[in-house]
């Protein structure tokens, strides 16, 4: 069964996210440095079928694109070349850090867990994510 995985992409390290094989649940998968996406996709779409990626839309509160989205674009980009066939999604993805941390703090994380970047950024993926699949779902209901 064909997978969507989601990206936060960060300038240091990008947070991925995939869905299971039904497409019903997000799951946080790894976080790799950006110059290692394609890699990471070549590697992964030759173990899954994959349906599309996700990427989130870094917007300031004023709706303008954040600093980052010049190097997201440009990721896309190459993206787009290397696998023609799979459909990229853009997902806003303001307040996903913070929710990211939240859920962190109801799951009981202690302090020293919610530092560790790594999991915030695999985390915000998993959130960027279920909002997409959120999105398919209520266009088809």
């Amino acid at each position: 069964m064909p997978r969507i995985v989601a990206i936060d992409y960060g300038a240091k390290r990008c947070g991925l996210a995939e869905t299971d094989d039904l497409k019903l649940i997000a799951s946080g998968h790894s976080t790799v440095h950006p110059s290692e996406l394609l890699p990471f996709f070549k590697d992964y779409s030759s173990r899954h079928e994959l349906e599309a990626i996700v990427v989130g839309l870094p917007l300031r509160m004023s709706g303008d694109p954040s600093a980052i989205e010049p190097q997201i674009a440009a990721f896309i980009s190459k993206f787009a070349k290397a696998y023609p066939e799979i459909p990229v999604h853009r997902v806003d993805e303001r307040f996903t850090s913070k929710m990211a941390l939240a859920s962190m703090i109801e799951a009981g994380a202690r302090k020293k867990q919610r530092r560790n970047k790594e999991q915030v950024d695999k985390i915000s993926a998993t959130l960027i994510l279920q909002q997409f699949l959120e999105q398919e779902r209520n266009k088809h209901t």
